[in-house]
Order: structure tokens, then C-alpha cells, then sequence
């Protein structure tokens, strides 16, 4: 697993959830889920973060070398 595997898995998911496909969303959730389950130790603590509360789009964007991911509701960075 690694941080490659995530982000393709993170924009076919997002792609899947866009046009509606519940079986590349099923299937992408479930690959998110087993990479989370198998990196934990490995994975950046705000990655771990991201996918666990499956805030897919934020990861997507630390993924993607983002600085300024807005706050949620679990109260984010400053």
C-alpha cells in the first residue's frame, strides 16, 4: 500500500460518487478502508486522520500536497 494506491483510489471514488456508481463507490470505500486498516502505523497522523473520518476530499488534497485544507467540523487545524 502506499500513497499512490490511496490517491487513485481517493479519485476513482470521488469520480465514482459524481456520476452515482454505487459499485465503484462500494468497492473504493472498501479499499480506503483495508488501506487504513494495513497503514496506520505507516501513514501520516493527519492522512490516518482524513481517511478514518472519511473526509475523502481532504485527503485527497493533503494527498495532493495542499497547505490551506479548510477546517471541519472536528475543528481542523488553525
Amino acid at each position: 500500500m502506499t500513497e499512490h494506491e490511496i490517491k487513485t483510489s481517493l479519485i476513482s471514488l470521488l469520480a465514482g460518487i459524481k456520476q452515482s456508481d454505487g459499485t465503484v463507490i462500494g468497492r473504493e470505500m472498501a479499499r480506503l478502508d483495508a488501506f487504513l486498516d494495513q497503514g496506520r502505523m505507516q501513514l501520516h497522523p493527519q492522512l490516518v486522520h482524513f481517511l478514518g473520518n472519511r473526509s475523502y476530499a481532504k485527503a485527497l488534497m493533503f494527498l495532493g500536497g495542499e497547505t490551506d485544507i479548510p477546517i471541519g467540523a472536528c475543528g481542523g487545524r488553525a
